[in-house]
């Protein structure tokens, strides 16, 4: 069999695009969204509407999207609507009793808690999370070539982490604006992922 070498064998390495949700209502005012369906808001809209122009260089291979609507309106007004197939497991992190509470709401009750170390009653905990971007990495690395993400702002921390083994914890540490590009790949061979690009939210990939 002949197999790709050198530039060739490094372009066919699993490349994720991943882009969060433009903005809605419950991003704006810092309310937990999970489950809840809320639409793009004008605003967010408008952040959506730059992804063409920010990607139009890049050569993707197939789209996939959260179920969840302000993700697929984004990845329609991105211009990648067409080719959008449903990835159950990019929802976003689902928050149980703490869904449409700010996180200050939730620490009057709970000083300190972190969502990536003691999760959401009623809902997923952390190791709940890890298993489920750990299931949807490894059917993105085996997909050769560009994949384009729409998903959300904790699965996408937690996701990215997991990318390069580090625990759910490290997350925290990751900020993700709305409508922001990362790249998840490989520097030169499977053995050695990377987050080539986190958070741009402003000019080009190319």
């Amino acid at each position: 069999m002949n197999r790709p070498s050198g530039q060739a064998a490094i372009a066919e390495l699993p490349r994720i695009y991943l882009v969060r949700h433009g903005e809605t209502a419950w991003s704006r005012s810092g309310q937990h969204t999970g489950r809840t369906d809320l639409p793009l808001t004008p605003a967010g809209e408008a952040e959506a509407r730059t992804l063409p122009a920010r990607m139009a260089g890049l050569a993707i291979d197939r789209v996939f999207s959260s179920p969840r609507l302000r993700a697929c309106q984004t990845c329609e007004l991105a211009g990648l609507g067409s080719g959008m197939v449903i990835e159950p497991d990019a929802a976003e992190w689902d928050y149980g009793a703490y869904e449409g509470l700010r996180a200050e709401e939730i620490r009057a009750g709970r000083p300190d808690w972190n969502i990536y170390r003691d999760g959401c009653p009623a809902g997923e905990s952390p190791g709940d999370i890890a298993a489920r971007a750990d299931r949807l990495i490894a059917r993105l690395r085996g997909l050769p070539g560009a994949t384009a993400l729409f998903s959300h702002g904790h699965f996408g921390r937690v996701l990215a982490v997991r990318w390069v083994g580090w625990p759910v914890a490290a997350a925290g540490q990751l900020a993700i604006n709305t409508a922001s590009l990362g790249l998840l790949t490989f520097e030169q061979n499977p053995g050695r992922p990377v987050i080539a690009l986190w958070n741009a939210t402003g000019g080009t990939l190319t």
